[in-house]
């Protein structure tokens, strides 16, 4: 899977130390390589996020796994029910669950939700 091109001049993901899996990501929204939303329920919306950061974080030379701390952007908290049940089957492992923010703000770029 291939990642939309960034809305901006940042980068999808920075490694620091290329010995480390310690990669920064940042701007992942549910756009495929086409740069069109995928439309769809919230949960399919979150699904496409999260296959994005998995590209970037593979790409990386990390994974899921090894995340300590997502913050999230909703374009509207009533969304959160929906996106915390998709993003709870990602990151919950062994009873253990990450460091998150979850943060309403009135826009997000291309108009995702």
């Amino acid at each position: 899977m291939l990642l939309h091109v960034p809305i901006g001049p940042y980068s999808r993901g920075f490694k620091t130390i290329p010995s480390t899996p310690l990669v920064w990501v940042s701007g992942q929204i549910n756009a495929e390589i086409s740069d069109n939303l995928i439309e769809g329920t919230i949960a399919e919306q979150t699904t496409a996020c999260l296959k994005n950061l998995v590209v970037v974080l593979i790409a990386g030379g990390s994974s899921l796994e090894k995340v300590f701390k997502v913050t999230i952007f909703l374009a509207d908290m009533s969304y959160f029910a929906e996106m915390n049940a998709e993003y709870a089957k990602w990151f919950v492992w062994e009873g253990k669950m990450f460091a998150r923010s979850s943060i309403a703000v009135k826009q997000l770029p291309k108009g995702a939700r």
